[in-house]
C-alpha cells in the first residue's frame, strides 16, 4: 500500500455509497471512501444530496470555512490526478466522485444556487419559475419592453437613441436594485428556516409554517430569476 492510500486511509469519513458491496472484491462497504479489504476507492450515490455530502443538516446559512476545509478534505480523497496509475475502473470512479463533489461545492457555495437546490430537495418548488413578470412590476416591465424596442429599432448614433440608452441605464440600475432587495428578503427567510430546523418540531403547526416558508422562498426567488433575466437582456442591448 502506498504512502498516498495510507493517507486516505486515515482520513476516511462516512458517506453514502452507490453500492452496498465493493466492486473490486465483493466486501461489505460500510459507507466510507475506501474498501476496508482492497482499499479501493468506491462509488458515491447518486442519491446523496449536497448538504449530506460536506456533513451539513439542511440549513441555508453556511459556515463557508467549514465547506471549504470538508470540500478540500474530499478533493484529495477523489481528486482525478491522484488516480493517473491506477485501474481504469479507479479512474473512472475518482472522476465521477470529483464532478458530482465539484457541482455540490459551486451549489451550497452560492446562497441563491443553495436556497433553490434546498426548494428541489424539500419540494420541487424550484421547477415552479414563473414566466410571467412578479404583480408589483407588471406595468413597469411593459413600459420598459416598449422602450427597449424603441431602442433597438433607433439609430444608434442619434441623440433620441442618446436618450433612450440613459433611460435604460436608469431602469437597469433601479431593477438591479430590487434584485438586491429581493436577496435581503431571501436572506431573512434564511434565519426562519434554519430556526425551524433548530427545533426539529414535527406538529402540524410546524408543517405549515414550513410549506409557508418554502412557498414565499419559491416566489421571491421566481421573481428574482425574472427581474435578472430582464436585467440581463438590458445589458446585451445597450452595451
Amino acid at each position: 500500500m502506498d504512502g498516498h492510500t495510507h493517507q486516505h486511509a486515515s482520513d476516511r469519513r462516512e458517506l453514502q455509497m452507490a453500492r452496498s458491496m465493493c466492486w473490486h472484491c465483493q466486501s461489505e462497504v460500510s459507507g466510507e471512501y475506501f474498501c476496508d479489504r482492497c482499499v479501493k476507492v468506491q462509488p458515491v450515490s447518486k442519491e446523496l444530496d449536497y448538504f449530506t455530502c460536506f456533513g451539513f443538516p439542511r440549513r441555508l446559512s453556511i459556515d463557508q470555512q467549514q465547506l471549504e476545509s470538508k470540500f478540500y478534505e474530499l478533493s484529495r480523497a477523489f481528486h482525478p490526478d491522484f488516480y493517473q496509475n491506477k485501474s481504469g475502473e479507479e479512474q473512472t470512479i475518482s472522476l465521477g466522485n470529483s464532478a458530482m463533489l465539484n457541482t455540490a461545492y459551486r451549489t451550497l457555495r452560492d446562497p441563491i444556487q443553495r436556497a433553490e437546490y434546498l426548494l428541489d430537495l424539500e419540494a420541487g418548488a424550484v421547477k415552479d419559475i414563473r414566466t410571467t413578470p412578479p404583480a408589483d412590476l407588471f406595468e413597469e416591465i411593459l413600459e420598459l419592453q416598449d422602450t427597449l424596442d424603441e431602442f433597438r429599432a433607433s439609430d444608434r448614433t442619434s441623440d433620441a437613441a442618446g436618450a433612450l440608452r440613459t433611460r435604460l441605464q436608469s431602469e437597469r440600475a433601479t431593477l438591479e436594485q430590487r434584485q438586491r432587495d429581493m436577496e435581503t428578503q431571501i436572506q431573512r427567510l434564511f434565519g426562519r428556516w434554519d430556526a425551524l430546523q433548530d427545533r426539529g418540531e414535527a406538529t402540524e403547526q410546524a408543517r405549515a409554517e414550513r410549506d409557508r416558508i418554502l412557498k414565499e422562498m419559491r416566489d421571491i426567488l421566481s421573481n428574482r430569476t425574472y427581474v435578472k433575466n430582464i436585467v440581463n437582456d438590458l445589458i446585451a442591448t445597450i452595451a
